[in-house]
């Protein structure tokens, strides 16, 4: 269309929730499907945090507040990052946002410049390189191979930094591989950031979603950070909140101001009653929460071994979040080629591994953030359909 932007051409989407639209008419036409691409913890939000924020609500958090967030919403979002990185974290550090997502165009609009570029993982989160782009810069994917438990390789990294690098981007635990970064390999990649010319995004939605400990190893955890690095935290996956749209970013102390200002031209803040159910979110009992990681590594120790039992896929055991990166290049057909036909004939609904990046072909994206019941008829569907794609 002639009279659009052409900026607007470099905008991508999340296949996710394309996937989900298309779910929704085939159940309306009566077929039943397995649910396994829309990355949706199937719990319902503890009932503590809902009801801090009715009582949030009737107690008049219902008008503006600073940009950056309610003031008492900082300060017990920086003592929890404090506590779980053992590092102190200042209160002036913190910008509340409706999910953590903008976190990633603010740091686009604010630190690229046309021409700048960004290195990213591939497979990874598409919004990463959607916002590159529409910022203007030079999206550099940087391959995660499965030789490497799909875990970002250092020196191959260090070989990719140029002086056009503004950004880094860090995922761990990973979305879509359940891959995760030791402690040793993010202090190299924190090593290669200055704070003035070379930032790094560290996007550490998945935390405590960590099957080999109570949390992942952060990068955070060390001191020089906070200059360094913007970090992205939230309480969609962990607090099942996906609907609340809260998320929040500890930032490099000369940065808050222009996140800021980035943030009233966009909406302002996030809303007041929400920040508050974030408080007591982490203020309060932690039960549900680690009952639901206890139920996610249920699920991955069920589907993880199952998958590896079929002859024409196999699976690398994921070390966090809640995605099964399933390789399917003995089927030799193209990802999106064996997603729609999973979909439409087998009742199964996954991600093509190609809505992470162009590595991703030859691979499918499961989430078991799904019910059991789900994820057994899924699996049985699986078994029944993919010989018949090999044919």
């Amino acid at each position: 269309m002639a009279h659009l932007a052409e900026r607007l051409n470099n905008l991508g989407s999340e296949g996710a929730f394309e996937v989900l639209a298309k779910t929704k008419v085939l159940e309306a036409q009566g077929k039943k499907i397995a649910h396994f691409e829309i990355g949706e913890p199937d719990f319902d939000t503890p009932e503590n945090i809902k009801k801090a924020a009715y009582e949030a609500l009737e107690k008049g958090y219902t008008h503006y507040v600073p940009s950056l967030g309610v003031p008492e919403a900082r300060e017990a979002y920086a003592k929890y990052v404090s506590k779980t990185r053992n590092v102190e974290v200042d209160p002036g550090q913190i910008i509340v946002t409706a999910g953590a997502k903008p976190l990633i165009f603010y740091t686009m609009m604010a630190l690229v410049n046309p021409g700048d570029e960004v290195i990213y993982p591939d497979p990874g989160y598409p919004i990463y390189s959607s916002a590159v782009r529409f910022a203007g810069g030079v999206p550099k994917p940087i391959v995660l191979r499965e030789e490497n438990d799909f875990r970002l390789d250092v020196d191959e990294l260090k070989k990719m930094v140029t002086p056009k690098t503004k950004v880094i981007i860090v995922n761990s635990p990973h979305n879509p591989t359940g891959s995760v970064l030791n402690k040793e390999e993010l202090k190299a990649i924190l090593d290669l950031a200055d704070g003035e010319h070379l930032f790094i995004l560290c996007d550490e939605l998945y935390h405590r979603i960590y099957y080999g400990g109570e949390m992942a190893p952060s990068m955070y955890e060390f001191p020089e950070a906070k200059e360094k690095v913007i970090l992205m935290e939230g309480f969609s996956k962990i607090y099942a909140m996906t609907g609340w749209r809260l998320g929040y970013g500890v930032l490099p102390p000369d940065l808050v101001p222009w996140f800021s200002k980035l943030q009233t031209n966009v909406y302002s803040h996030a809303p007041a009653f929400v920040q508050v159910a974030g408080i007591e979110a982490y203020n309060g009992p932690q039960d549900a929460p680690k009952a639901m990681v206890e139920e996610f590594k249920r699920r991955r120790d069920y589907i993880v071994p199952r998958l590896n039992s079929m002859d024409l896929v196999h699976c690398v055991e994921p070390k966090g979040a809640f995605y099964a990166w399933l390789n399917i290049k003995k089927l030799n057909r193209p990802s999106n080629e064996v997603a729609e036909y999973l979909l439409n004939e087998a009742g199964v609904a996954v991600l093509t591994g190609t809505s992470f990046g162009e590595s991703g072909e030859g691979y499918l994206r499961m989430s078991y953030a799904a019910s059991m019941e789900d994820i057994k008829y899924g699996l049985d569907q699986l078994e029944k359909y993919l010989p018949k794609l090999a044919k």
